[in-house]
């Protein structure tokens, strides 16, 4: 039986807890808490629906108490028109008459999703493939939206590296590879662009919705839509009545799974085996 070579080396990930995004860098009120175990392995991004705030889903954040995982709950940018009271929009959803929006346009959501992203990204060291995110109705489909956006960004990049890189080789095979989302969670959202892509977008993506008659139903065609962005697609009906989850079963297959998806690290002490590696 021919030897195999073990490496052991250290392992050299992220730092185990991050900066705390800053007020400067995303445009919106949020609420940030680290991981209740002191590891900030993994970042759970939580997007409240229409005529919502941030408030009660940082709350909700908080209270999952997922492993090595800290959240982010953010406000929507702007105000419901002729309310007095806290109640924000991603996107606008009623024109001047107070009539529903029928195809409306959630692209300055996603954009200033993407600069939050370059945020967590660049200066508070979260990998894009620990960031996961959740949302609800409206904040559903901006997550959504969000997923196929970085996804198209991704292979823009790639396309333009390969472009910039002709005839060059390059050994660093995660560099010519395009970054993932961890997962996606939308509860009663719809994808709203329709979008067409060649390539699908692999990030996982779980799909809860109420039957029909509810207000918060998926209309007709939404998975459709979801199957022209993505590939990888859990798609889970729950129990008739409104909005979010209420109930252990609603709740117990999206903490499944986040828990087939979150990433866990490394206790201090422990190391890598890496098989077939030479040491250098």
């Amino acid at each position: 039986m021919s030897a195999t070579n073990i490496t052991i080396r250290e392992s050299t990930s992220t730092p185990r807890t991050k900066p705390h995004p800053q007020k400067s860098s995303i445009p919106v009120p949020f609420d940030y808490c680290p991981s209740d175990d002191g590891t900030d392995e993994n970042l759970l991004i939580l997007l409240h629906g229409l005529g919502d705030t941030h408030v009660p889903f940082g709350r909700l954040g908080r209270s999952f108490k997922l492993p090595q995982t800290a959240t982010l709950a953010l406000r929507a940018p702007d105000p419901l028109p002729y309310l007095e009271e806290e109640a924000y929009e991603w996107y606008t959803s009623f024109n001047l008459l107070g009539e529903l929006v029928r195809n409306p346009n959630p692209t300055p959501a996603v954009d200033l999703l993407m600069r939050v992203f370059a945020h967590l990204t660049t200066d508070s060291s979260w990998p894009p493939n620990r960031i996961h995110m959740f949302g609800f109705a409206q904040g559903g489909t901006v997550a959504a939206e969000v997923g196929i956006k970085w996804w198209r960004t991704e292979l823009e990049r790639l396309s333009k590296d390969k472009k910039d890189k002709a005839g060059e080789t390059s050994e660093d095979t995660k560099a010519n590879e395009p970054s993932l989302l961890g997962s996606i969670v939308s509860v009663c959202g719809p994808l709203i662009s329709y979008p067409t892509l060649q390539n699908l977008c692999p990030t996982p993506i779980l799909i809860l919705h109420r039957p029909a008659p509810a207000e918060t139903a998926l209309p007709s065609g939404a998975l459709s839509a979801f199957k022209k962005g993505y590939s990888n697609i859990t798609d889970l009906q729950m129990g008739r009545g409104e909005g979010m989850p209420r109930s252990r079963t609603e709740w117990e297959p999206i903490m499944r799974f986040w828990s087939e998806r979150l990433g866990k690290r490394q206790m201090d002490g422990l190391y890598e085996v890496m098989s077939g590696i030479t040491p250098a």
